[in-house]
């Protein structure tokens, strides 16, 4: 019975995780394919909803990079906030940990283990593999450079004279500066 399950999570879990790649490599992985639940839910589930509808961490690193974040909601008296579990749960770390989850137990089963055994490897392998997606998707948001030249910054800075400047004013020419 337990290597039905697990065969059936590695199964899907593998087959999402494909495609996904796949659909990444082909320019279909971003904002289109969110279907992640938003950041912060109205109390108790009956407010409205505060967060906006992104998906993963930054919008599949297009965005600014704030899930994991302490989200701190006051109601009357007591003070809510969302932990970092529910920065880490989306679909992509969802997907790894039901992956990782079915070949975790499948390997426990090969190496002659219990079933609470089996349970207990692969569910170790699910959460690791949860945990180390939502920090690989987090560390590769962390890249992102905002890529506007400042002019400020080039006062001082040394550069490199590639294009000769006519003296006396006379012309422009052209140098290097590493900004």
């Amino acid at each position: 019975m337990l290597t039905t399950i697990f065969l059936i999570c590695a199964a899907v879990g593998g087959t999402v995780l494909v495609l996904q790649f796949l659909l990444l490599l082909i320019g279909l992985g971003g904002e289109a394919l969110n279907i992640d639940v938003p950041h912060d839910i109205g109390h108790h589930f009956g407010g409205d909803f505060h967060g906006d509808v992104g998906g993963d961490i930054g919008h599949d690193l297009g965005g600014d990079v704030h899930a994991g974040a302490a989200h701190d909601v006051h109601h009357g008296d007591h003070h809510v906030a969302s932990t970092w579990l529910f920065g880490v749960i989306s679909f992509r770390t969802v997907v790894a940990a039901l992956a990782f989850f079915g070949l975790g137990g499948l390997g426990a089963e090969a190496a002659g283990m219990e079933e609470s055994g089996q349970l207990l490897t692969g569910g170790v392998a699910g959460l690791a593999a949860m945990y180390g997606v939502y920090a690989l998707i987090l560390s590769i948001g962390k890249l992102k450079a905002e890529g506007t030249a400042r002019i400020e910054h080039a006062v001082g800075k040394h550069g490199t004279v590639y294009t000769t400047i006519p003296a006396d004013e006379s012309g422009s020419g052209k140098i290097q500066i590493n900004l």
